[in-house]
């Protein structure tokens, strides 16, 4: 984990020495790293949304073709040609994130090894109070894990909006909001450090813009019928 969780640690102290403020170095910290994968975001939600459309053709072909596996394969890959769809292409992008993703949560679980070249130092700026909080290194109790639990419903409601959306897809809907609360609280949960659960707040929030962005109708050029 340490060769995927240093580079965001030294990431993370850069935006610290530059900023100061631990809980403020999270929140830019987690904007810069949006960024950086907002064209992989694209790519896979356009993916996505390329693959819902034809699910009523992917349907119809595997009932016309159930008894001839062979030729239902010729008939789908003819199918993803004919609409340019990439089946893998939802998964490619993700596949690149993921390294990024757990880099970020083991960065940002243990600070005192991959952000403060210190032990000392990392207990000391994260002792710190921040907004309500009293330091970021214990667990907020209610507010952070129900807010990050609340956005991230959202999130993955936004991105899953459809008709043609799986039950498997419908389940993960509700079972990761209740995850992340029982990750961040200590009420009931790990009780994961209050900056983890700060982090993941500003992703699922940056995550519903994105999605937004992405998924807002294109406006009519001049000259369109109506």
């Amino acid at each position: 984990m340490s060769i995927l969780a240093e580079p965001m640690g030294s990431l993370l102290k850069l935006v610290y020495d530059l900023i100061g403020n631990y809980g403020i170095s999270i929140i830019i910290f987690t904007i810069i790293v949006k960024m950086i994968l907002f064209p992989l975001t694209i790519k896979q939600t356009k993916s996505m949304k390329n693959m819902q459309e034809i699910q009523p053709k992917v349907k119809a072909l595997q009932e016309k073709y159930k008894n001839d596996k062979e030729k239902l394969n010729v008939k789908m890959m003819e199918l993803y040609k004919e609409h340019n769809v990439n089946p893998l292409g939802g998964c490619l992008p993700l596949l690149v994130q993921f390294p990024i993703i757990i880099g970020l949560f083991t960065a940002l679980r243990e600070p005192w090894n991959y952000v403060f070249t210190i032990s000392q130092q990392a207990y000391e700026v994260m002792d710190t109070s921040f907004l309500w909080l009293p330091n970021l290194l214990e667990p907020d109790t209610w507010i952070l894990p129900i807010t990050a639990a609340a956005l991230t419903y959202f999130s993955s409601a936004t991105m899953s909006a459809g008709k043609e959306v799986q039950q498997t897809q419908k389940m993960m809907t509700y079972f990761f909001p209740v995850l992340i609360f029982v990750m961040g609280s200590d009420a009931i949960g790990a009780g994961f450090p209050a900056g983890l659960t700060l982090y993941w707040v500003i992703n699922s929030g940056a995550q519903i813009i994105q999605q937004l962005i992405i998924n807002r109708p294109s406006l009519p050029m001049k000259g369109d019928s109506d």
